[in-house]
């Protein structure tokens, strides 16, 4: 998805134009005018079903689903759901790795009113719990693999009325679940929740746990639908008008292919294929549960996938690695865009990828699962982006710790924040919502804790986030920047860094570093290397090697456990 950006500018007090979501809005039951549902997905997706029915829509290896399938399969699952007496905006959880099914299954849930809620599948028993008795999930879908683990805990979970197995060859289904299969294929015609749809019904997106028990973010159908087409330089009116996404199908044919090499269970996985689909296009997604950038560059070439959705360098790197060692094997003229979010995706790295294939852009998004369009950076054709500067999107602000905006070149920090079309809240946190949702001269921003500057030049230059700010002899240090300076070190495969009680500094900035295996960097070379690219007190005071970093799927990390790997390390006998 290419979000166009602009540069940072003083903003007015509030937003203007028929597609602003900046002022305070009530709620749809206190507003007038409740006769306009809105865009819903449901309703988008299956005009692109009637009217590209045979065109693809998802692959994952050999298996292939067409429009027509897709919203078949769909509306025998949602059947299902309905049947299990749900209510209006009931939740359905998904347990699941990436598969056509985790895409078909949130299709039913909006068909039929409800809200897909995403499951982290690496959580252990009691996180699952917390997670789906914190969202209320009426339905759960899951993957064999996961029968055992579910087993142990359904007796916790008293709100779940159904659970629906989807079969990957590890055993029979369950005596207390239905087989995904028996529904999906029962063909039962379109289908409906009694209560309609609305625009107002939510995409819910669990994010957290690293710093903090997970958050539900309450996203609008409406508003993301109008951010997808926002993306593309399409306005949508206000008013639904689904002949107009009837008129672009017959009229450009099928949109776009993307493949999301990150999990659907994240925001940027998920919201790519939802884009995509919302845009008629088809999605790939790779066969195997762990990355693989020989598998990803195959479908590439094979599929003629137009766009990549990555998490930084913990994909890019593997990727460059695989294309430096095999240059020439892959075809990738078909690609236009690389988009990655979520994690800082280092220059050296999108420089080496461009020459490979020097007629794509690569696009470094500045967003979280609260605030979509926060900036972004661009590399490509005759444009280069240093790695954190980024470009403010144009309802995004530097926020002091006053309220005030962050004048360009004053070297004042502050927090990035986005207005517009976002988020309604965290479900059923309200102190979380009205410390994170600000309203600021009478604009409502989403305010997620990333601290950054503002240049000169009104260009941002990310610093990181608050809640793993590191205090070290009074000094403030944000941990991204230390370790992107690490990273940029040739004999570095990744890099960690966080804060460790010290007596004499408070808190000593400790890096965790994975080195190449052919590489002999030692401690005293990466000092040295930080040293000459950052200040004397951010440089780290020990640096830790390690096999791995162990970053999740989506490519991020878990800041509280490397402290505690740390830890650990200093203590050992051998440290």
């Amino acid at each position: 998805m290419v979000f166009v950006t602009f540069r940072c500018y003083v903003p007015p007090t509030s937003f203007t134009g028929s597609d602003s979501r900046g002022a305070v809005r009530p709620p749809r039951t206190e507003r007038e005018g409740t006769s306009l549902s809105g865009w819903t997905y449901a309703d988008v997706w299956e005009t692109n079903a009637d009217s590209q029915p045979e065109a693809p829509c998802l692959v994952q290896g050999d298996r292939r689903t067409t429009w027509r399938e897709f919203d078949v399969r769909a509306d025998g699952v949602a059947a299902w759901l309905l049947g299990l007496g749900v209510v209006e905006q009931d939740k359905v959880a998904q347990y699941l790795y990436n598969c056509p099914e985790y895409l078909e299954s949130g299709f039913a849930a909006y068909k039929a009113g409800l809200v897909p809620v995403n499951t982290n599948y690496r959580y252990a028993s009691d996180e699952l719990v917390y997670l789906w008795d914190n969202a209320d999930a009426a339905a759960v879908v899951f993957h064999g693999a996961f029968s055992e683990t579910i087993a142990g805990l359904r007796d916790r979970l008293p709100k779940v009325k159904g659970w629906l197995w989807v079969d990957d060859g590890c055993g029979p289904c369950p005596t207390w679940a239905t087989a995904y299969e028996d529904v999906a294929g029962t063909n039962p015609g379109r289908q409906r929740g009694p209560w309609g749809r609305d625009g107002d019904h939510l995409w819910m997106l669990y994010t957290g746990g690293t710093t903090g028990m997970p958050k539900g973010v309450m996203w609008r159908q409406d508003d993301l639908i109008h951010m997808i087409f926002n993306s593309a330089e399409i306005e949508l009116p206000e008013t639904p008008d689904y002949g107009l996404i009837r008129s672009m199908r017959e009229t450009e044919g099928p949109g776009p292919v993307a493949l999301p090499a990150c999990p659907l269970m994240h925001g940027t996985g998920g919201l790519t294929a939802q884009s995509i689909h919302t845009r008629g296009g088809s999605v790939v997604l790779l066969a195997k549960q762990t990355y693989d950038p020989v598998e990803l560059l195959d479908a590439v070439e094979k599929e003629k996938v137009n766009n990549i959705a990555i998490v930084g360098d913990a994909f890019a790197k593997p990727m460059l690695r695989a294309l430096d060692a095999h240059a020439g094997r892959w075809d990738l003229s078909s690609l236009v865009a690389m988009n990655s979010s979520g994690v800082m995706w280092s220059e050296e790295t999108k420089q080496g990828l461009l020459r490979h294939h020097s007629e794509m852009f690569l696009l470094d998004g500045f967003s979280s699962s609260e605030a979509i369009g926060m900036g972004a950076s661009v590399s490509g054709g005759d444009v280069t982006s240093k790695t954190a500067v980024f470009e403010l999107g144009p309802n995004a602000v530097v926020v002091a710790d006053d309220g005030s905006f962050v004048q360009p070149g004053s070297g004042d920090i502050g927090m990035v924040g986005v207005g517009g079309r976002v988020p309604l809240g965290y479900y059923k946190d309200e102190a979380k919502t009205a410390s994170t949702f600000r309203v600021i001269g009478g604009v409502r921003y989403s305010i997620p804790g990333d601290y950054a500057t503002v240049e000169a030049d009104g260009s941002v230059t990310l610093l990181g986030r608050g809640s793993v700010c590191i205090n070290t002899g009074g000094e403030k240090v944000f941990p991204e920047e230390v370790e992107e300076a690490l990273k940029t070190h040739p004999g570095l495969l990744d890099a960690v860094v966080v804060g460790v009680p010290d007596e004499k500094w408070g808190e000593a900035i400790t890096a965790l570093v994975e080195a190449d295996p052919g590489s002999d960097v030692d401690e005293r070379a990466l000092v040295a290397h930080v040293r000459g690219r950052l200040s004397g007190f951010k440089t780290p005071k020990r640096i830790l090697f390690v096999d791995t970093i162990g970053r999740a799927p989506n490519g991020k990390v878990d800041y509280k456990r490397c402290r505690a790997d740390a830890l650990a390390l200093m203590a050992a006998p051998t440290a």
